[in-house]
């Protein structure tokens, strides 16, 4: 495109778009947002709008559609939620006071990772952006939300730890480095369970120096130990880099992001993709819905930072038993007054989202009714801190000395801003009678401007007699006096004639000149004033950001301490013993989200125990839908319960803590990596061999069921085998199977026990009774299963026939010989498609041959490869000749 031949404000346009060759830009003129030319086409078919043309200069007009400058968010953020970046280039001077070109800039870039509409986010989760730093065979990671200002920075060396930092955090925005595209992670895959964008950067924004100074000159410091980075190398290049990207995007200064955050996953327990995906912490299985998830359950929360807290804690579990106690200490005495909970929940109820206000206010972005919202969330705040004072839980303690009532800004906001403002916060009505001078002085000249025009209006009507006379006022004419026709004889000569329509005229008259230009004079300098008042209050609140974050950061922890006791109380939980011996002992256990869902039923609560020495392991057997994997469900639940520092549903519990939950259960082919049922159950089961450790918890269910029976059966045995020696992994298991052979390891390996689910037989029915008991199934059931499931008779009662017939080639002889048992076996009955390996043996035929000798003593380190051929095809026609 001839950039000559354009005009004037089309060449702006086009010089603009190629500073953001990457970016939608939405390009201010007037009182809309255009867009031009492919940028348009764009838009107009992701958002359905209509595609015009303009005039630019070249032979045929440029596509081009637009949107509203004051419905800019609502588009704006289903453009960027489909994964595209918008530049907004912004009038930076006022057209009316400019001759010529109006100067534009652009003023932020808006990306997945960088959207701040609250109307598009869920209040409920953080909208998190992740840098991703690939050097030196480690990942440097930087998690932030610049709607709230966290912003948390680690180092992992692994891929998987990588991917479980990802699905823990969900990101909708990844910016990498390219090594990080030849790091080995399938992008592909990844994307298929978690939407982001993701983009390759260039090589300058990864630099160790401008990462370092970037982040030493954002947080005032002049040395790294400052910030806790110097044992995390390849974190503060991801760290630097982040701040890089969105001090570049979002053109402001970032003062709400005040602190920078290092952790390591030592801290907290970890739960891998599968186990979180297994266990539905927060998502169901299949429906992805929060109900029927344990967040469901949990969450009681009032504000919208106390149900991401929430989050954080279910993904987090703790391993520091006093940090566990300390929480379980706020929840109990909360459970034990009741009164005070109550009334806390009255007064975080009306609470804004804080963290996300303060953002707002940072980025200069927040209205005048967001400071109202803001006000009133700040005057709940000392009754809060006044009921907190009642409480003696260190924890509760602590949240009351760190909560800053922030009573001067409340009172800054209440003296200055109106009650009700209006949304648009440059058409005056913001600011309060008394709070400025001259903001008062202007209001009351507007004020008996418009009772001047009352009186003159009234002497005019007397003077001329045009009883419907009126004075009227629009943006183009000002202030006019309006007659219809039907009275346009008895005008007086003085009237100097405006506009004439249909059924009117509109005229003026120096008196009328005069009053506009005191009363328009005096609004204009009002709004400007207001105005410029307003950005001065914001600025002065988001000055106290620190502050404000903090207090926000208690809220958050009252909120979640609240909701856990609510939930607590209302489902009868108990406060669980935190043991570091490796005990895991449950009385009574429930399943905290079946037990919800079943509200016609009775839950039917269990006990487990697990320890380190005798009861590592148990072999749980019983038929399908008899409740195996709600059992082991349950136990896991409940232990991450504890170590988040709630309460659980039981009679009594007292919980090991465990460093790790692994769980296999169920299976489903990976289609979209190509994987069957069976490669990815035995990936998983690769992983949780190789990363658990005696400490750790793991759910099994069904191991080896998606091959050939004896395949699976033999791997089931060596799994079993490998996780109940200690001296190899030693790691408490609940492993559910089909295979009853593995109940025959009891007394054999030391630590495995069996447990079956208790079944009723009623003739060819049975009842589930849902309780563990102690040894094994004897039977797996199944044709009863199928008979629940309606499956024909005729096929039953053939699987019954044929069920008998397989019961005679019983294999539990060779589950015996692969033991060592010296039980006897039962004699071996023939089968047709069974070979004789012997018969197969070539070296059994020619065992004694001289060819054999030939090869035993040859020196193959010394032939050359051709050699080496040569004697083979030498042998191999020896033997053709001899099976002749």
């Amino acid at each position: 495109m001839a950039t000559q031949q354009l005009s004037p404000m089309m060449q702006q346009y086009v010089e603009t778009k190629k500073q953001y060759p990457g970016c939608i830009l939405f390009y201010r003129l007037g009182d809309f947002y255009e867009m031009f030319f492919e940028d348009a086409k764009t838009v107009s078919r992701e958002l359905e709008l209509t595609l015009t043309g303009k005039e630019c200069g070249l032979t045929e007009r440029a596509p081009m559609c637009g949107v509203p400058y004051h419905a800019l968010d609502t588009y704006l953020s289903r453009l960027v939620q489909k994964g595209y970046k918008v530049a907004i280039a912004e009038q930076m001077e006022d057209p009316r006071q400019v001759k010529g070109l109006v100067k534009r800039e652009v003023i932020r870039i808006v990306t997945p990772g960088t959207l701040l509409d609250s109307q598009a986010l869920d209040e409920t989760k953080n909208n998190y952006l992740m840098s991703i730093v690939y050097l030196a065979k480690s990942f440097g990671i930087a998690v932030t939300d610049i709607t709230t200002g966290e912003f948390l920075v680690t180092e992992l060396p692994s891929i998987r730890m990588l991917l479980d930092e990802i699905y823990k955090y969900t990101p909708s925005e990844i910016i990498c480095n390219e090594a990080f595209y030849m790091s080995g992670v399938d992008l592909e895959a990844l994307k298929g369970r978690v939407n982001f964008l993701i983009s390759a950067l260039d090589n300058h924004y990864f630099d160790e120096e401008s990462c370092e100074g970037t982040l030493k000159k954002h947080f005032h410091v002049e040395r790294l130990e400052g910030l806790g980075l110097e044992d995390y190398p390849v974190g503060l290049i991801a760290a630097g880099t982040a701040l890089r990207y969105l001090l570049e995007t979002q053109k402001n200064s970032l003062s709400h992001i005040t602190r920078l955050t290092p952790y390591r996953s030592g801290k907290y327990m970890l739960i891998d993709t599968s186990t979180r995906r297994n266990l539905e912490l927060l998502e169901t299985l299949r429906e992805k819905q929060k109900r029927g998830s344990l967040l469901w359950v949990l969450d009681k929360t009032r504000t919208a930072m106390g149900a991401r807290l929430l989050r954080s804690f279910i993904e987090q579990p703790l391993l520091d038993r006093e940090e566990i106690l300390r929480r379980q200490d706020a929840v109990e005495e909360l459970n034990n007054s009741y009164i005070t909970r109550e009334e806390l929940g009255e007064y975080l109820n009306p609470i804004y989202d804080l963290e996300r206000l303060i953002g707002r206010i940072s980025y200069q972005s927040a209205n005048a009714r967001d400071l109202i919202a803001f006000k009133n969330s700040l005057q709940m705040l000392p009754p809060i801190r006044l009921l907190l004072k009642e409480l003696q839980a260190p924890l509760l303690m602590e949240l009351y000395e760190s909560l800053d009532p922030l009573e001067d800004l409340t009172r800054l906001i209440e003296t200055a801003i109106v009650d009700d403002p209006p949304l648009v916060i440059r058409e005056g009505g913001l600011i309060k009678e008394g709070f400025h001078e001259e903001a008062d002085r202007l209001k009351k000249a507007k004020t008996e401007g418009k009772t001047w025009l009352a009186e003159l209006e009234a002497r005019e009507r007397e003077q001329t007699g045009i009883k419907n006379l009126r004075i009227k006022y629009n943006k183009v004419f000002g202030y006019y006096l309006e007659v219809t026709n039907s009275f346009l004889s008895m005008v007086p000569d003085r009237y100097i004639r405006k506009q004439t329509l249909t059924g009117s005229e509109r005229f003026t008259t120096d008196e009328l000149k005069k009053l506009e230009e005191i009363i328009l004079g005096a609004e204009d300098k009002l709004f400007i004033l207001e105005y410029d008042l307003f950005c001065q209050i914001r600025s002065d609140i988001a000055k106290q950001v620190e502050r404000i974050q903090k207090t926000a950061h208690c809220i958050a922890w009252i909120d979640v301490l609240a909701s856990l006791s609510e939930t607590a109380v209302k489902h009868q939980y108990v406060r669980p013993k935190i043991n570091e011996k490796g005990i895991i002992d449950i009385k009574e256990g429930r399943h905290p989200v079946v037990e919800q869902m079943m509200r016609d039923h009775l839950f039917i609560a269990n006990d487990t125990y697990l320890d380190n020495t005798n009861n590592r392991l148990s072999v749980i057997t019983g038929p399908n839908m008899a409740g195996k994997s709600t059992y082991m469900r349950q136990t896991a639940l409940i232990c991450l319960m504890a170590q988040m520092g709630s309460f659980v549903p039981a009679g009594a519990a007292n919980i090991g803590i465990c460093d790790r939950i692994f769980t296999r259960v169920g299976a489903s082919d990976d289609l979209a990596s190509g994987q069957s049922t069976f490669m990815v159950e035995m990936t998983e089961v690769a992983n949780i061999l190789r990363n658990a450790t005696k400490n750790s918890l793991l759910i099994l269910d069904e191991i080896g069921r998606g091959t050939s029976t004896f395949d699976g059966l033999s791997i089931a045995w060596a799994v079993i085998e490998y996780i109940s020696n200690p001296k190899i992994l030693g790691s408490k298991t609940l492993f559910a199977t089909h295979y009853h052979e593995l109940t025959e390891l009891e007394g054999i390996l030391k630590g495995v026990n069996n447990y079956c689910i208790a079944v009723k037989e009623m003739g060819d029915e049975i009842v589930f009774l849902r309780k563990i008991v102690k040894g094994g199934a004897d039977k797996s059931y199944g044709i009863q299963v199928a008979r629940l499931a309606g499956v024909p008779e005729p096929v039953l009662l053939r699987a019954t026939e044929l069920a008998e017939e397989l019961a005679e080639a019983d294999i539990s002889a060779r589950s015996r010989e692969i033991a060592g048992a010296s039980k006897p076996a039962k004699a071996h009955v023939p089968r047709l498609d069974e070979v004789d390996l012997k018969q197969m043996s070539l070296f059994d035929t020619v065992k004694d041959d001289d060819i054999l000798k030939e090869l035993e003593v040859m020196e193959l380190s010394s032939m050359t490869p051709i050699d080496a051929l040569n004697t083979l095809y030498r042998l191999q026609n020896s033997l053709k000749n001899r099976w002749k």
